[in-house]
């Protein structure tokens, strides 16, 4: 039996989630592991979302949207939910986000977020010491939601080459994930270019940002650091690092090159080659 206790739904939206269930849940005249029984999975479950113990996913809230009738309810509230679970220092980032209508971005290290697979991005996540890992791969899952929308961002992608080598998960998880950034050659508003070793020097030797651009607003720029980051609408510092961007552009392989070269690294590297003794 499920330990049950009072919610605050004031409190958090994962607390009124889990209060708003337990509701509409007992004014259906259902025990958890019944309405567990109807969306396909155990009463434990249900009485962990219900305490706030556990977070929803999408699927699920879609599954208790058809199971209790509510018209949408949950899956429109579970975005929330997901963006609670984001560190603090990175919400504001991610509500702005949402409102882009371009966005740039410089990644030296990893893969984009928004480019990520689940598996790499529980590689990342991991690797960067997480402390809800599953709650952390599913808040950056749903952030990818916006490629969806019916009027998306223009998002332009340039890679250090040497993201394209670091195995975060090991080689099937890297072999996956350039498959899926190949998989955007078709995507119109998505654009991926590689910034190659023989460039040498170039003018984002600081490290990763992104420049934001909206349709009202200022623009801005977004950098990380361990634990935080910089979120600036300076107009010089905007102007300096749009600059920086168009540098590095211009000295990045084409949307082409950068395919045929990602698609190389996949094979050479990740590919599925015999070993030495035939394995």
């Amino acid at each position: 039996m499920v330990n049950i206790r009072d919610l605050d739904p004031s409190a958090s939206p994962l607390d009124y989630y889990g209060s708003e269930l337990r509701r509409l849940r007992e004014e259906a005249k259902l025990k958890q592991e019944d309405l567990g029984g109807i969306v396909f999975c155990t009463g434990s479950l249900i009485g962990q979302i219900e305490t706030a113990r556990k977070v929803p996913t999408r699927d699920f809230s879609e599954r208790i949207d058809a199971a209790l009738g509510t018209g949408g309810m949950f899956s429109r509230l579970v975005g929330l939910v997901l963006r609670s679970q984001l560190p603090a220092w990175f919400q504001e980032y991610a509500e702005m986000e949402v409102k882009a209508t371009y966005i740039s971005t410089f990644q030296a290290q990893l893969v984009y977020g928004l480019l990520q697979t689940p598996e790499y991005a529980r590689a990342v996540l991991q690797a960067g010491w997480s402390d809800k890992l599953d709650e952390a791969v599913a808040a950056r899952l749903e952030r990818q939601r916006i490629l969806s929308k019916a009027q998306p961002p223009l998002i332009w992608v340039v890679l250090d080459e040497a993201v394209l080598y670091r195995p975060f998960g090991g080689r099937e998880v890297m072999r996956a994930q350039l498959d899926h950034l190949l998989g955007f050659a078709d995507h119109r508003e998505v654009r991926i270019q590689v910034l190659p070793f023989d460039v040498g020097q170039h003018p984002a030797t600081v490290g990763s940002f992104n420049v934001l651009r909206f349709a009202s607003d200022p623009d801005i720029v977004y950098a990380e650091r361990y634990g935080s980051a910089d979120v600036t609408a300076n107009p010089a510092t905007v102007r300096d690092c749009a600059h920086r961007y168009d540098h590095l552009q211009a000295a990045a392989l084409s949307v082409e090159q950068s395919a045929a070269l990602i698609a190389r690294v996949r094979e050479e590297r990740y590919g599925d080659h015999p070993e030495p003794d035939g394995r």
